[in-house]
């Protein structure tokens, strides 16, 4: 099954675009998966487990920074 997410990333501190950048960059080396960023959020295409996987993976680095939001939408569809 294919889905699409969008997430969007807010680390709460005053440097927040390296964190933000970073994450995105991760997110684009995972091969099998359609990222597409704007000034919004960054929507993620592909196989159910391979997406959650990654995310799963990529938000656990992410939380090394301390107070880290992720806001979620998933839909069981391929939005693209």
């Amino acid at each position: 099954m294919n889905i699409s997410v969008e997430v969007s990333y807010y680390p709460l501190k005053a440097e927040y675009i390296a964190p933000i950048k970073d994450f995105i960059a991760r997110i684009n080396k995972h091969e099998g998966l359609r990222v597409e960023t704007n000034h919004m959020s960054t929507q993620i295409f592909g196989e159910y487990r391979q997406v959650m996987q990654v995310l799963t993976d990529e938000i656990y680095k992410s939380f090394e920074l301390p107070h880290s939001i992720f806001v979620m939408k998933i839909i069981n569809a391929d939005l693209r």
